[in-house]
């Protein structure tokens, strides 16, 4: 899964740890993901949490994709910031999985995300992380 990840890949995000329900990415902050205010663009928080998720929930050996998802921004991230998403499996009932992922710089809180995940099996490509 990770050498297919093609977006997340070429966002910079990294694969640091995976485990059954779990996950940790990391990415730093770098130019082309700042913003006009000169902080990292939201879209770019939200897809290293997405890319967390995707992770964790990828990590039972069957193919799970996004539902839905919320992000709360805290504070910002600036140039040159290491960020860590470390995503947690909440709940997995049936087909539907709960993971909350909370993104942080230097140990503060940058962003928090809930998102909620669905299996589908027969997906194509192995759900190997």
């Amino acid at each position: 899964m990770e050498r297919a990840d093609a977006a997340g890949r070429g966002a910079g995000v990294r694969l640091i740890d995976v485990g059954p329900g779990r996950a940790r990415v990391t990415l730093t902050v770098a130019e082309q993901h700042v913003n006009g205010h000169g902080i990292c663009h939201g879209g770019y928080l939200f897809l290293l949490a997405d890319a967390a998720m995707a992770y964790a929930s990828n990590s039972h050996g069957v193919s799970a994709v996004a539902s839905g998802a919320d992000i709360a921004f805290l504070r910002p991230a600036r140039l040159g910031d290491e960020l860590v998403a470390e995503a947690g499996e909440r709940a997995l009932v049936g087909r539907s999985g709960l993971y909350d992922v909370t993104v942080r710089a230097g140990g503060e809180v940058v962003a928090e995300f809930r998102g909620r995940t669905r299996t589908v099996p027969g997906l194509a490509g192995p759900p190997t992380v």
